[in-house]
């Protein structure tokens, strides 16, 4: 699993648009950390989501998050980020990402129906929607409904 896919999918734990929350139900939240190959940890893991869903833009997150993670050299290796639990696995892969400067493409949604977490594979970093087929299109649609609305109440307003 890449550190964009660990992030991404840990900041998704919570589904707004589906009214769900894996970190609510116990046997979910293990199948969970057994399909990333991670173990439960004790630090505060909806805090941590939350600080990140923050840093990423989520409008209703605001928080801040700290945890110990060490940096293990071994004889004849490469420097790595070593991590106790899914949080320290987690902050690890969003200090990767920072580190290589790919932080600023791990965006929230902003429809307010979603707010999904994604990574914004665009070439110039514009991408904006999780998905241009569901939330870009239906915000497009919504927006021309308005305009168009509002050049109808323009029109009777002339012809009066």
């Amino acid at each position: 699993m890449t550190d964009v896919e660990l992030v991404v999918d840990f900041m998704n734990t919570v589904d707004h648009q589906a009214n769900t929350d894996v970190l609510d139900d116990a046997d979910a939240w293990r199948t969970w950390l057994s399909a990333r190959g991670l173990g439960e940890g004790t630090t505060e893991v909806r805090g941590v989501r939350t600080a990140l869903r923050a840093a990423v833009g989520d409008p209703e997150a605001a928080t801040s998050a700290s945890v110990s993670v060490t940096v293990e050299l071994p004889a004849g290796g490469v420097p790595r980020l070593v991590a106790p639990d899914v949080v320290g696995a987690v902050l690890a892969a969003a200090t990767r990402l920072a580190v290589l400067d790919r932080w600023a493409r791990v965006k929230i949604c902003p429809a307010d129906d979603c707010r999904w977490a994604f990574y914004d594979r665009s070439r110039n970093h514009s991408r904006t929607w999780c998905s241009m087929q569901v939330c870009g299109n239906r915000e497009k649609a919504r927006a021309w409904r308005e305009r168009a609305r509002s050049d109808d109440q323009l029109g009777d307003r002339v012809d009066q």
